[in-house]
Formats: C-alpha cells, sequence, structure tokens
C-alpha cells in the first residue's frame, strides 16, 4: 500500500521520480521541478465533473471521474511504468492530495508498483516553496560576482560557458524563461512567478556550500517575474565584473540569439515589441527603428536601438553600484571564461581572507 509522505522528507532523495497526475493545463501552469505529467483527467473531464459537483453532488461527481477514468487506467499503469524504468520510486502527487492521486497510486499499488503520495499534494510543496525562499532572506549567501556588460555582449553565453566548467552559476533568465528586456521573451517559454520560484530554489540549494556564485546583472522584473529581495540584496553587494566587446560583435551576437527561423514570426514580434516602447523613442528614432523594421535592416535598427536606448538605460543602472568594476573583452568567449574564472579563484580568496 502506498504511503504518504510530506515534501520536506524527501527533497534530499535522489532515488524519487515525481508524477503529477493534474491536467495538463494545471501541469503548464506550474509544477515541481523534473514531473512527469500523467494526467488522470484532462482539463474539459475535469470541467465535466466539477460542474457535475457543483450542480449535483459529490457523489455524483465521483461516479462519473470513476466512469471517465475506468478506460484510462491501463494506460496510466503502463506511463507510470515506463516512468519508473530507470528503478525509481515513484512519487504521485494531484493539487492538494485528494481523490485524484489517491485513484492513481491505489491502481498502480494493486499492479505491483509500489509508491508514495505527496501529503497535501502540490498546494503543500508550494508552501514549502514560499517559506524556504523567506528563510533565505535570514541566510548568508555565497560571495556573488555580478556579470555586467551592455546588450550584446554575450553575458548569458559566458553564464553557460561557466556553467559547462562546473562553476556555480545561477541563470536567472534560463529560470525566468525570458531575456530581461522587450525583446526578452522572442522565441523563449516565459515562467510564471510559481514556477520560477520552484527552479530558483532548487537551484540556490544545489549552491548554497559553492565558494561563490556567478549570476548576470539583472533588474528585479525579469520578464513575467521577479527577483526576491534578498537576492536582489546580494547581487547589489557583489563583486562586479563588466564585460566588453566591440559594436559589430554586439549587433551579431544580439542577432543570433533573438533571430528566429520563422523569418514571420519574428517580424511580427519584433514590431510588436518596439510598439510597446516606443512612446520612449525620440521622433528620428521611432522613424528610423520602424523603416529600418520594415526594410528588414535588422543590424542598422539594433545597433540604433544599442546606443540610442539600451546603452544609456543599462549605463544608468550600473552607477547603482558601490563596489568598483572589473573589465574584461569578451570578443573571445573561450579566453574570457578562463579569465572570469581566474578571476574568481584569486580574487573571492584574496578577499575572504581579510575578513
Amino acid at each position: 500500500m502506498f504511503v504518504d509522505e510530506r515534501y520536506e522528507d524527501m527533497v534530499e532523495r535522489d532515488d524519487l521520480i515525481w508524477i503529477d497526475v493534474r491536467s495538463g493545463s494545471e501541469f503548464q501552469e506550474a509544477t515541481i521541478p523534473h514531473a512527469v505529467n500523467i494526467p488522470l483527467f484532462n482539463d474539459e473531464e475535469r470541467a465535466r465533473i466539477g460542474t457535475v459537483y457543483k450542480q449535483v453532488s459529490k457523489a455524483a461527481a465521483m461516479e462519473l471521474g470513476l466512469e471517465i477514468a475506468s478506460e484510462k487506467l491501463p494506460h496510466i499503469v503502463a506511463s507510470v511504468r515506463g516512468a519508473c524504468a530507470d528503478g525509481k520510486k515513484p512519487v504521485i502527487f494531484c493539487w492538494r492530495g485528494g481523490m485524484r492521486s489517491k485513484t492513481v497510486a491505489t491502481v498502480i499499488d494493486l499492479m505491483g508498483i509500489s509508491s508514495i503520495r505527496l501529503s497535501g499534494g502540490y498546494r503543500a510543496y508550494r508552501q514549502v516553496v514560499v517559506d524556504q525562499l523567506a528563510q533565505y532572506a535570514g541566510v548568508e549567501l555565497p560571495p556573488v560576482i555580478v556579470l555586467h556588460g551592455m546588450t550584446g555582449v554575450g553575458k548569458t553565453n559566458i553564464l553557460h560557458k561557466l556553467a559547462k566548467r562546473g562553476e556555480p552559476v545561477l541563470d536567472l533568465e534560463g529560470l525566468a524563461g525570458h531575456r530581461g528586456s522587450v525583446f526578452g521573451g522572442i522565441g523563449l517559454d516565459v515562467a510564471n512567478q510559481r514556477t520560477f520560484d520552484s527552479l530558483l530554489l532548487a537551484q540556490l540549494q544545489k549552491l548554497q556550500h559553492s565558494p561563490y556564485i556567478f549570476m548576470e546583472a539583472e533588474s528585479r522584473r525579469i520578464g513575467r517575474v521577479t527577483m526576491p529581495e534578498f537576492l536582489f540584496v546580494a547581487k547589489q553587494q557583489g563583486y562586479n565584473i563588466e564585460l566588453t566587446a566591440p559594436m559589430d560583435v554586439r549587433v551579431a551576437r544580439t542577432l543570433l540569439q533573438y533571430r528566429l527561423h520563422d523569418d514571420q514570426l519574428f517580424a511580427d514580434q519584433v514590431l510588436y515589441a518596439l510598439q510597446y516602447i516606443e512612446k520612449r523613442f525620440s521622433p528620428d528614432l521611432r522613424q528610423r527603428v520602424f523603416e529600418w523594421h520594415a526594410m528588414g535592416d535588422y543590424p542598422s535598427l539594433v545597433e540604433a536601438l544599442l546606443v540610442e536606448y539600451y546603452d544609456p538605460r543599462y549605463q544608468h543602472a550600473m552607477e547603482s553600484y558601490d563596489r568598483e568594476f572589473t573589465c574584461l573583452d569578451v570578443t573571445d568567449y573561450e579566453l574570457a571564461t578562463e579569465q572570469i574564472c581566474t578571476y574568481a579563484q584569486e580574487h573571492i580568496k584574496r578577499v575572504t581572507a581579510f575578513q
């Protein structure tokens, strides 16, 4: 028989596979990181059952749920078995540890698959995330090394290269599914706050014993999510590296990062973003960028936006940091990554020696 366990008692285990039996839309909205979606009901079926519950009775809703689920159970059992093919034990959860997770856990148990049911469901897990992130306000993080630089220098690529080397990296844009600017959601799956919080907590737990943490100089707001205050403060008090690159390199890297294979979709999304911020342009810049957009001259458009719009704003943001900046040219990614690692290992060691 399955047992109910709290998330807090399982978080350190690496022998578990999380099985979310909620509907597809619930799963897409937010779930436990790395969970597999094996829904007992789809969105339409869930809505039908809910209507019967409200308009008829709980018993009638349960009967309808049983009727709908009965045809799916062999497929659900096979799906759970497949998800556990590597020997991991399934942890079944729904919204609040109710009938959906109980049904699936009971059926797979009858089929010889031992499982755990998450006590309180996703709702209880979400409260754990909120509570644990709040506790970080009183915890001293490892020293933060903040990568600054004008748009297009390649800060995100540098973070990825550092992560590949095994360096401790907190990629907030990656967690948020957004690059930070009004154009930042182009071609990405933008996360909501609940998903961001879950991914952030998991990453912080991995990095809490690191000698330092690399992160980008993000603003408080990243796409649809907000950085927690404790992390914003740690960033403001971190050690600063300013990454630089020639304008032609910045333009090329910006286009490489944002350009989509679908030219029309890319043009439409760029136009939407331009219309969102055009009121902040000078009349001359407004005219030029829309002309370049109409002609498909994206290099000219990008360079003008960098020089006349983004660079002044980024320069102003950098003035809010008290600690000095170490400047580093990143035209050569590999050389720059090596130099950043050397800076981190030597500078942080030197700083902590005097604390």
